[in-house]
């Protein structure tokens, strides 16, 4: 790019989305500006689209336009805009004294920004296959709608000149009508006035902020809590963007833009981030409207934004965790040393109990004979039987000497 040339550039997304095609596509027009940002790394880049641009991609790009339209990535104009999409790029671009970024001449607008065809102001680009997209400054073409806005001009020129060269009208010198009826502000009571217009209900209101709302109510509100503006949080890189990319921190989705990725700024978050990656951030600022929430990577944080450390419920649980760890990896080293000690304090206990068994076992019987006196051995059958005739044996002996003293006396 030549020198001396401005570094604001106002993509014409609508055009470029649909260079080469008969549908504009999201995917196209990002590869586009991503591009141009690859070779201009300076520049500050404004990508505007028509209001019709979001119903006429395809239907597997209509989230990531929203997104990208919430994120303030791409800009739409006013509903009912006259001029539609051209007529903002124009003037966008007049006012920041910019760069236009368009394969289109704006021929109905020669008229009115002459600064179109000064150098520098317009450039255009084209997909090269094998090579990629090319950039090149050229100068609008001037064609029959052109010529006829031109002629046109100038006979509006001229009526107005002639206008202003003639007498004032008398309806200019007359004296102010006389108000026949008093401003509206200092009507009496009682008296008639134009309905006013009616004001959406607070219930459309409401509807509508939730609708453009960028996260649940209820989870925003617990995020900003705990969260405010220069607290350190941990998100995860959900999806990228061409000026930033999209987190997930706590159920909350934040936008990490890509002047918080680096000094300078990259010039794709892929170059400092991966999907899927955990990463620390800082919050740098929250958008109650939206329900939106913009982080930074530590380090890179913009000016006015005072770091602070995590709460201290947080450090306390953390202290908490490590301690126990530490606790964890202690016992794990001594673990060896305390199982050999106990079996050895095992070992001994067994031996000393098998020692110490033919004693007790000894001097529980002393104890028993202490006690009581040994029972005598109870009679067997056969003694039994001896004692008994022993006893019966006199009785024998006196019946057989009477018998015989009978026997004597009878002979």
């Amino acid at each position: 790019m030549a020198p001396n040339l401005p570094r604001h550039v106002v993509v014409d997304g609508s055009n470029i989305a649909t260079e080469g095609r008969s549908n504009p596509s999201l995917k196209q027009l990002d590869e586009a500006v991503r591009a141009f940002m690859d070779e201009h790394a300076d520049h500050t880049v404004t990508v505007v689209v028509d209001a019709t641009f979001g119903h006429r991609i395809d239907k597997s790009e209509v989230a990531a336009f929203d997104s990208a339209i919430d994120a303030n990535e791409l800009v739409c104009p006013p509903a009912g805009a006259i001029g539609r999409g051209d007529a903002f790029v124009l003037q966008i671009a007049d006012k920041a004294d910019a760069m236009i970024l368009s394969n289109d001449s704006f021929q109905e607008f020669h008229g009115e920004y002459e600064w179109l065809f000064d150098e520098g102001r317009l450039m255009g680009g084209k997909p090269v296959p094998h090579v990629g997209w090319v950039f090149v400054l050229r100068s609008p073409v001037r064609g029959p709608t052109s010529r006829r806005v031109l002629r046109g001009v100038k006979k509006s020129g001229a009526a107005t000149s002639k206008k202003r060269a003639g007498r004032p009208s008398a309806a200019a010198s007359a004296p102010l009508p006389v108000p026949k009826s008093p401003p509206p502000g200092r009507r009496k009571a009682g008296t008639s006035t134009a309905a006013a217009p009616a004001k959406p209900s607070a219930s459309v209101d409401q509807k509508r902020k939730s609708a453009d709302a960028l996260n649940p109510l209820l989870a925003f509100v617990e995020f900003v809590a705990h969260h405010p503006v220069g607290s350190p949080v941990d998100a995860s890189v959900e999806s990228f963007s061409s000026h930033g990319a999209y987190v997930v921190a706590d159920g909350v989705r934040c936008y990490v833009p890509l002047r918080f990725l680096g000094k300078p700024a990259p010039r794709s978050a892929r170059e400092v981030l991966a999907l899927g990656e955990n990463r620390s951030f800082t919050v740098v600022s929250i958008a109650a409207g939206r329900r939106g929430v913009d982080l930074a990577l530590p380090g890179f944080e913009p000016e006015g934004v005072t770091v602070t450390e995590a709460p201290p419920a947080k450090r306390k649980a953390a202290t908490k965790k490590a301690k126990a760890t530490a606790k964890t990896d202690k016992a794990g080293e001594k673990a060896p040393a305390a199982a050999k000690a106990d079996t050895k304090r095992a070992a001994t206990k067994k031996a000393a109990t098998k020692k110490a068994t033919p004693k007790k076992a000894a001097a529980s019987k002393a104890a028993v004979s202490k006690e009581a006196p040994p029972k005598e051995a109870a009679p067997s059958r056969s003694e039994t039987k001896k004692a008994v005739a022993k006893r019966a044996a006199p009785k024998k002996s006196a019946a057989k000497a009477a018998a015989a003293k009978k026997s004597a006396a009878s002979a």
